[in-house]
């Protein structure tokens, strides 16, 4: 859905120019390799786990990457604001962690998912700042990204159907997600890569306040500690 919203905006976009093409391909196949180990994880520790470990990671991994490969230099205060938003992701998986010990092969999923995911966040910076437009270029890789799912899946046709069947879910999701897409490509052509994935990466406490207020699960001291220290990173990143 993502993508039929995106083919037709290209009309007005244009394609990213030639020189993005390249991580255009690379981001999209480290989506691949995302998804899956994502998935794989889910099923063995579950959600509330898993996504703030991974975005946790991500964010660690991220953060040197930018400094290596794109030159940014970070003030202390921008550091500092990274760090607090790696706590408050790592204190929801902690808040979410019952008795039993996180299967290995959960673990190494959210290893892989989580260095795939930093792969993916500095593949896009690097091509979104090539493309000539954030918009073409987000357009163009949410079309490659059903593309390339359709063809490694091999459910083409159960995928049409479950579109056509779920329209009503899926087109307000599919927006939601196309128009996030292109605000973080946006920020990623104007700003530094590592401080604006972590900040991105407090949707993991947006997430909470939703399942609180909205689907009534419990607001613990863990969960409150993870918003009070992911508000205090705002104004740090701000620094960066």
């Amino acid at each position: 859905m993502s993508a039929l919203i995106g083919l037709p905006a290209l009309l007005w976009t244009g394609l990213p120019d030639a020189a993005a093409w390249p991580w255009i391909v690379g981001s999209t196949s480290i989506n691949l390799v995302i998804v899956t180990a994502l998935l794989r994880a889910y099923g063995l520790i579950g959600f509330g786990t898993a996504y703030p470990v991974v975005r946790a990671l991500s964010v660690m991994l991220v953060t040197p990457a930018a400094i290596l490969l794109s030159g940014e230099l970070l003030s202390l205060w921008g550091l500092l604001g990274i760090g607090l938003i790696v706590a408050s992701l790592l204190l929801l998986a902690i808040g979410n962690t019952g008795p039993a010990a996180v299967p290995r092969a959960a673990l190494q999923w959210m290893a892989l998912a989580g260095l795939a995911t930093a792969g993916y966040v500095l593949c896009d910076a690097q091509g979104v700042r090539r493309a000539g437009s954030p918009l073409a270029y987000g357009f163009v890789v949410s079309a490659t990204n059903a593309l390339a799912m359709f063809v490694v899946q091999g459910l083409a046709a159960r995928g049409w159907r479950s579109v056509v069947t779920h329209a009503g879910i899926a087109v307000p999701i599919a927006v939601a997600s196309t128009v996030s897409y292109l605000l973080i490509l946006w920020v990623w052509a104007h700003a530094p890569v590592a401080p604006a994935s972590a900040l991105r990466d407090t949707s993991s406490i947006f997430a909470i306040v939703i399942a609180v207020v909205f689907l009534r699960e419990p607001f613990t001291m863990l969960r409150l500690l993870a918003i009070l220290l992911s508000a205090a990173a705002v104004p740090l990143l701000r620094l960066a």
